[in-house]
Formats: C-alpha cells, structure tokens, sequence
C-alpha cells in the first residue's frame, strides 16, 4: 500500500475544476502511477518534467555561458502556446537557490493564466529537515507519499516570505502548517511587476 498524508489544500485545486474542460497540468517530479491513475478521470494533457534529477544544473555558476532561466527552459522544454490550468510543484522551491527560482518564475510566466493555481511546499523555519519523500496525488484529498532512494543535494529551504518575494508569477492564496515545520501551500498566477 502506497503511504499518504492528508491535505487541507489539494481540494481547492480541483474546486473549479469543469470536467467537461481539457486540462493542462505541469507536474514537476517523476510519473508516479497513483498521479496517473488520479488524473486518468479527467480530459487532461499531463506535463511531468523531473527537474529533480536536474538540480545540479540549475545552482548558480558565477563561469556559467547559460542564464538559469535558459537552462529552465532547456530542461522543461514546454512547447510553444502551453497554459497550464494546474501546476503541482511539491518541494522543489526547497532545492533551489533564490536565483533559480527567480529563472523558474520568467520561465513559467508565459504559460500561465490569470486562473492557473498551484501546489507546492515550503517550511516554516529554515531550519526544517529535508523531507526526503517523493510526491504524487493518491485521491482528491491524499498526497501520496514514497521515500527517496537518496537525499536530494542543494537543499535550501524557502519560507513563505521568501518564496513570495521571489517566485513572483504567483501569490500564496492559502498555506497549512504541517507536522516537522512544513508548510503546504496553495498558489494563484498573478502578474506582479
């Protein structure tokens, strides 16, 4: 059996959710079998983009010949004309320097819109342990969770402030305090200037 926790937040993302409607969806981690199993009941295109295996490439480099925010879109390779309706991004902001989540932010900006909402997870204190889980949606209101096989390098926690003041297409709409300093956060697009 899969093992899961509870999430207040994962709800909302499907709360407006017309099942009529296609849906596109970025998911930032592997293609976990319950994701798909869970998204097989809606008209969906699914973008999975593991740019976990990636996190080396995306550190800073002061001799670096390629911007971040090129090496995103390298990475992600999201095609032309793409707006994402959901984007589940779990705890990738924790492994991320500020700079490359800043890149990330320009990257996503021309494939959101106004509507887009996301999901993701950032701690409380900077002092939070790495989670070393792997994240999937098991039901509507359950997050499955897998241990990886290894702990991720560059882990660097962002808090909300901070993740706020950088990820800067999108406004934290509601955040969770979840058990061991973890926040879980619910995130609307938004065109900051």
């Amino acid at each position: 059996m899969i093992p899961s926790q509870p999430s207040a937040l994962l709800p909302s993302l499907f709360e407006h959710v017309d099942e009529g409607r296609r849906l596109t969806v970025l998911h930032i981690g592997p293609a976990l079998a319950e994701t798909v199993t869970f998204f097989s009941h809606y008209r969906c295109k699914l973008h999975f983009i593991d740019l976990f295996g990636d996190l080396a490439k995306l550190a800073p480099a002061e001799d670096a010949t390629v911007s971040l925010e090129q090496t995103l879109l390298d990475l992600m390779q999201i095609p032309d004309g793409t707006r994402f309706d959901l984007c589940l991004f779990w705890d990738l902001f924790n492994f991320l320097q500020r700079d490359a989540i800043g890149a990330l932010a320009h990257a996503l900006a021309p494939h959101l819109k106004d509507t887009t909402l996301a999901h993701g997870f950032a701690v409380h204190s900077l002092k939070t342990p790495q989670s070393g889980k792997l994240y999937g949606i098991k039901e509507l209101d359950q997050i499955s969770t897998r241990p990886r096989a290894t702990p991720l390098p560059g882990y660097s926690p962002c808090n909300q402030g901070q993740l706020e003041r950088t990820l800067d297409c999108f406004s934290v709409t509601r955040s969770v305090l979840l058990p061991e300093g973890r926040l879980e956060l619910l995130l609307r697009a938004s065109r900051r200037s």
